[in-house]
């Protein structure tokens, strides 16, 4: 395994009045930590561009990781897609990101904004070198990967924002390259960044984009686990084989739930320290213990987990919250969303007798479905989980 994970984040807007974005990125992961990454932008706008654009990226990706060339790709989309009688081109336009065992990355680009590259916080200057396929010019680029490179991709929705209102020529590739240095910051995670890009497009619009808009950001960081105890286990027996597993993993270490964090507690022959500081009214209180990051009350607090996790898969709006608070749900959503690469549960089976309250909205089975729907949610954001139950 690389010693790198490709941290992906990918904003979208529809231009002003459509419905459906006529931009589509589509990620499509390989067994060898490699990563095919296509940003297209179809022509036009609404349901046209949104397929010619659907199309585009699922048929280079498709190819792509099948191990085909670029030639073939191209050559493929021409053959397959029709050809607009006005502007005799029958395609979205396409930026191509192929991460090479999270060790290179080889970059094809036909007719989007060229990819910007910060390393180290500053800009680096990619070497492309430029190939005529058919009658289209694709640059390609590689570079050798290095710990904290961040690369955004962007359709010309981001390059045009401002055109006629604050900006004579829209947003500039230099300038956008300046607006990065300016906020960079190593932690934020490649959601944030693509979160930043596309507010501000939004305000130089003065929020009536006139043409769909895409961010795709892409950080290079080392691999962080964290491990996450939920439940006791079914069996009682079983609490000290569960905690021991728990314990040894590495990376850091949560649990969720009063008591399962009394089990861990004995375990460890440590104290439990809850907080009697309520953070949000709505959550209750963590706790502290030696040998443990973060102590969390249970199905309350990763029902709001989810809820954020949700909402960070849609527009992100949720980020003013969990991103700055100091409740058990924020403190968490922060560790998995923006520090984990790697998430690891460890859920216990065991029944909570205060859940079988039928006055109580909470019984066994929501909090089985909350582990599912939240291993949905962190996959979907590029994050390795793995679920083991006791």
């Amino acid at each position: 395994m690389s010693l790198l994970f490709a941290d992906i984040g990918i904003q979208s807007m529809n231009k002003y009045g459509e419905q459906l974005c006529g931009d589509h990125v589509d990620v499509l992961e390989q067994a060898d930590d490699s990563t095919v990454i296509v940003l297209a932008d179809g022509l036009g706008s609404g349901v046209k561009a949104s397929i010619l654009s659907t199309l585009t990226s699922k048929i280079i990706s498709t190819m792509m990781a099948a191990g085909l060339s670029i030639e073939e790709c191209v050559q493929t989309i021409a053959d397959t897609l029709p050809i607009s009688s006005v502007s005799r081109v029958g395609y979205s336009t396409f930026t191509l990101i192929h991460l090479v065992e999270n060790r290179e990355a080889e970059i094809f680009e036909y007719d989007n904004p060229h990819v910007i590259l910060l390393r180290g916080g500053k800009h680096y200057h990619l070497p492309k070198a430029e190939q005529v396929i058919g009658d289209k010019t694709i640059y390609r680029s590689r570079v050798a990967l290095q710990e904290n490179d961040l690369f955004i991709a962007m359709s010309d929705g981001c390059t045009h924002a401002g055109i006629g209102i604050d900006k004579r020529f829209g947003w500039e590739r230099d300038d956008i390259i300046a607006y990065l240095v300016s906020l960079y910051d190593p932690d934020f995670s490649a959601k944030t960044w693509a979160t930043i890009l596309l507010e501000e497009c939004k305000n130089l619009y003065r929020f009536k984009p006139g043409d769909d808009t895409t961010i795709c950001a892409i950080r290079m960081r080392r691999h962080e686990a964290v491990n996450v105890l939920f439940g006791p286990p079914a069996v009682h027996d079983d609490a000290d084989r569960m905690i021991s597993l728990f314990l040894e993993q590495e990376g850091r270490h949560v649990v969720c739930g009063g008591t399962t964090a009394s089990l861990v507690a004995d375990y460890l022959g440590v104290e439990l320290r809850p907080s009697l500081t309520y953070d949000d009214p709505d959550i209750p209180p963590t706790a502290e213990m030696e040998g443990v990051d973060l102590v969390t009350e249970g199905v309350i607090t990763v029902n709001r987990v989810l809820t954020y996790a949700k909402d960070y898969l849609q527009d992100n709006e949720s980020y003013v919250k969990w991103g700055y608070k100091n409740d058990g749900a924020s403190l968490l959503s922060r560790m998995m969303f923006e520090d984990a690469t790697d998430i690891r549960f460890f859920v216990g089976r065991a029944m909570n007798p205060a859940h079988q309250n039928p006055s109580l909205p909470i019984n066994f089975s929501i909090k089985m479905q909350l582990v599912i729907e939240l291993n949905e949610a962190l996959k979907k954001m590029g994050k390795r989980v793995q679920v083991t139950y006791f």
